[in-house]
């Protein structure tokens, strides 16, 4: 890797057409300042097509021709945002590091300056939403619960850290090396301990385009986060389970005091109120189950959780 750049800056784009341009125009004068200026020794920025059905692969295309340090990786289908990072990171070449960001310019390239001032007493950087006020009530609502939840699961992750984060070669190698085929970065990376900064910036408005991260989307990323990096669903599982056999042992109690005082009374709406709470408590502690269950279905699958198309670093010259 002599002859590789000493920057990577991975990006995963899906149907991102509209906003691209616009993205590549303010990212490149950055990065070719920071070139010029003798604080970077040469870079390559590798966008992850994620399998995008509008004209992101034209658009890419164009911008090549233009901006030789562009790297194209197209993904043969469209395998979700964390995936089309994991294949970034997996084909990054920068000696020194690795930085990933989103293309839709509401990580602005502009704060790179000082992610990269930051790395140079640390293995980690996170870039952090100092500042919201552009997402909706309830895109701030949910984030914050989110990552209240996971500081009380205790999985460290800094507040409103999203997946704007440099990483040194050295963490980026043990990121590699993990067997884990759907992790969710943002909490995988805190995990490993590594020396980590923080970079406080203002969240801009998206450039162009529609958000890839509904409500939906994102409650299934916070689901495969949470189950993908801690075992307390279980432990809750099997607390309601204990709580649910001692409301149990008192009923039972209190039906043997009554029928020894002769006062019992068959009640359709008792039975139907503790049937249904222990039912209620048998489903939820079974879906949880099924998510560790499934998780580990598609592990032993073994099947890849993305497919290269085709990589722009391998064209002729």
């Amino acid at each position: 890797m002599s002859d590789a750049p000493a920057l990577s800056v991975v990006v995963p784009a899906y149907d991102e057409a509209a906003v691209l341009p616009a993205f590549a125009a303010r990212l490149r004068p950055v990065l070719d300042g920071l070139a010029a200026g003798g604080r970077l020794d040469g870079y390559e920025v590798l966008v992850v097509d994620d399998g995008s059905r509008d004209d992101t692969p034209l658009v890419l295309a164009r911008l090549r021709r233009q901006w030789p340090q562009l790297r194209v990786v197209r993904l043969r289908t469209n395998s979700g945002h964390q995936a089309a990072l994991s294949a970034g990171l997996r084909r990054a070449r920068g000696r020194e590091g690795v930085l990933t960001m989103d293309a839709d310019l509401q990580d602005p390239p502009e704060v790179l300056p000082d992610v990269l001032a930051a790395a140079a007493t640390a293995e980690v950087v996170y870039a952090v939403r100092g500042d919201r006020s552009v997402d909706t009530a309830l895109k701030r609502g949910t984030a914050s619960a989110f990552y209240r939840l996971v500081r009380r699961l205790g999985l460290g992750a800094p507040a409103q850290a999203g997946d704007f984060r440099w990483l040194s070669r050295a963490a980026l190698d043990v990121v590699l090396q993990l067997p884990e085929q759907h992790r969710v970065l943002r909490l995988v990376v805190p995990a490993l301990g590594f020396e980590a900064a923080t970079v406080a910036y203002v969240r801009a408005a998206r450039g162009a385009g529609r958000t890839k991260y509904p409500v939906h989307r994102m409650l299934a990323l916070s689901l495969d986060a949470i189950t993908g990096s801690s075992t307390a669903p279980l432990r809750l599982a099997t607390l309601f389970g204990l709580g649910g056999a001692a409301v149990t042992f008192l009923l039972l109690l209190y039906a043997l005091v009554s029928f020894l005082f002769g006062s019992t009374v068959p009640g359709w709406t008792s039975t139907v109120a503790v049937v249904a709470g222990v039912g209620t408590l048998q489903l939820l502690c079974l879906g949880v189950l099924g998510e560790y269950v499934g998780r580990l279905y598609v592990q032993a699958q073994g099947r890849p959780a993305y497919l290269v198309a085709s990589d722009s670093a391998d064209d002729p010259p």
